[in-house]
This record gives structure tokens, sequence and C-alpha cells, in this order.
């Protein structure tokens, strides 16, 4: 199947899903912990950055003992490459970016993680531990899911 504007040569782009928060670092350890990525360490950039005068104090902070962007963390899935000069995930990651406004919407864009249904209640019951909440429990359409909320009130769907 043709795609218009499409190149037959074309590459596959990079990209990076963006989520605008209150508290970057807290969703990107509440995420890491989710689905057992690796929340991304930008210490050595961070110091590269101040090096530079790029940075002031106001603009990094200590997150378990390593310096931490104060307005974005990111989580990256445990295989993938990494830059070695900035800490970042080369594919799959997710970067938390504060925003001054909060939530006021339902998403338009979500996660959908698929755990099976024999493995599903356990896994609810972890990501409560973690800090997510229970939306609602949907039968419909031949699906079954749990639609719960990250801690700033994201949803997300457990199948």
């Amino acid at each position: 199947m043709s795609v218009p504007g499409a190149s037959v040569s074309a590459m596959a782009i990079a990209w990076k899903l963006v989520v605008d928060c209150h508290d970057p670092n807290a969703l990107a350890r509440f995420w890491a912990a989710a689905l057992g990525y690796e929340v991304e360490d930008h210490s050595a950039f961070i110091d590269k950055l101040i090096g530079f005068g790029a940075l002031t104090d106001d603009d990094w902070t200590l997150v378990e003992d390593r310096k931490s962007f104060r307005a974005l963390a990111a989580v990256r899935h445990p295989d993938d490459p990494v830059d070695p000069e900035r800490g970042m995930g080369l594919n799959r990651r997710i970067l938390f970016q504060a925003v001054p406004e909060p939530k006021q919407l339902k998403n338009r864009l979500h996660i959908d993680l698929h755990v099976g249904p024999e493995a599903l209640a356990d896994e609810v019951d972890r990501l409560k531990s973690l800090g997510a909440t229970v939306l609602a429990e949907v039968n419909a359409r031949g699906s079954h899911h749990i639609t719960m909320t990250d801690p700033e009130g994201n949803e997300f769907d457990v199948q």
C-alpha cells in the first residue's frame, strides 16, 4: 500500500513521547517502575552545561544522589543504546517536561500496558502501590481492560 507523500527509500523516523506534567522527576520514577524502564542519567550532561555557564543552580536538582534537570526527566528501555555524552536513550523513551498549567481534560494519547488476563489483577495492584489510581474497569467491544491514572492524572490502560 502506498502512502501519499512517502518515499520508497524513506527511513523510519526517530521519535520520543513527550508528556507535560508538574513534577518530571517523580513521574519519570513512576513510569520507569511501571514499564521496567530506566530513568535516564543526565548528570554528566548537566555538569557539562554548568561548566559552560548554560545552567544555574535553579535549573537542576539532586534525585537519588545524582544531578537531574528540574524541568525535564526521561525514561528509556533498558536494552536501547544511550548517548554517552548526554545520558539520553536513542530509541524507546518517554520525556516528561514541566509545564505551569495543571492537566485539565482527558488525554488524547495514552499508553496501553499489555500484561495478559492472567496477570491483570496483580499488575493493577502493583501499579496502585506505585501511586496509580483505578478509574474504571472496561468490558466493551471485545476488550477487557482497566483504565488507570498515573500520579498526575494521566490516563493509561492495563490489559
